[in-house]
């Protein structure tokens, strides 16, 4: 064990969509929620959201499109709207990716790796540290999947993201279906990761399924949760106990049954005292960092 996670505890929860409404609503076991802030208004939530935040689960707005990996600063209308999501959800905690997403007015379209080089820490490092100043609670960042690598690379992605929190503070939202990913396109290893990894500055966890096409895992977010990826959380609970575990489930959705079914086996693929008991608590209320 890494000691204490520094992440507020939120419990197992599962990715809100409007297509999953009414699913969530009425499913029980679910301690907290995310949802994509580029989707939502925050002077016009959901009423699903409103709903459920009445009913005290947290809520974690969850960015796609900030790009804190790239040369250019983060742009303050996509920082902005991050904190009035927060805001309007009473958030303990905001999260994005540690991804390039544009460059030269350019959009990727897609969550591309960052060139783990020092020059590359350098740049990410400020854009984090900008980030975080204009966000009224606490920022983590996810690892993301990769079809690539870079070929100067200097760090391995878990010494990269040690030493950029070490430099920042931030928080980690550690996503083991991607480290799976990695794992079978790239051959990192995926358990070396977790070895390396500052898991004392775990936020939470995503856990998500996807489908092997020639040779290539693709992290689709549209099936069940592969066992491999189940046996990664088990080695993640075996080193700390995470404040929450998140089910990510993004397009052909299943029965309301078959996603209490998700839930139940990522709570089993968790020690008995890390995922069931979980008290639903109210998120923090907004205020300044």
């Amino acid at each position: 064990m890494t000691g204490e996670p520094a992440g507020s505890r939120l419990g197992v929860g599962i990715g809100w969509r409007p297509e999953l409404d009414l699913t969530i609503e009425r499913m029980a076991g679910v301690d907290f929620l995310e949802v994509v802030a580029e989707n939502v208004r925050p002077a016009r939530l959901p009423e699903s959201l409103r709903l459920l935040r009445a009913r005290g689960l947290p809520v974690v707005p969850h960015g796609v499109g900030l790009g804190v990996g790239g040369a250019e600063p983060p742009d303050p209308a996509r920082l902005a709207h991050l904190a009035a999501c927060a805001q309007a959800l009473g958030s303990p905690l905001v999260s994005e990716h540690l991804a390039f997403v544009r460059g030269g007015g350019l959009e990727a379209g897609h969550l591309l790796p960052v060139p783990r080089t020092r020059e590359a820490l350098d740049v990410i490092t400020a854009n984090v540290r900008m980030a975080q100043d204009a966000l009224p609670v606490p920022l983590a960042l996810e690892n993301v999947a990769a079809l690539f690598g870079w070929p100067d690379d200097e760090l391995t992605e878990a010494e990269f993201l040690a030493e950029l929190v070490e430099r920042t503070g931030v928080l980690l939202l550690v996503d083991v279906a991607n480290l799976y990913t990695n794992q079978v396109n790239l051959g990192l290893e995926a358990v070396a990761a977790l070895d390396a990894l500052p898991l004392e500055r775990l936020a939470y966890v995503h856990v998500a399924g996807g489908y092997e096409r020639h040779g290539v895992w693709h992290d689709t977010h549209t099936t069940a949760v592969p066992e491999a990826v189940l046996d990664l959380l088990t080695e993640l609970c075996a080193r700390v106990e995470p404040p929450g575990v998140l089910l990510e489930w993004d397009d052909h959705y299943p029965s309301d049954a078959a996603l209490a079914e998700e839930l139940a086996r990522v709570r089993s693929a968790m020690p008995a005292t890390a995922g069931e008991g979980t008290e639903t608590v109210a998120a923090a209320p907004w205020e300044g960092r």
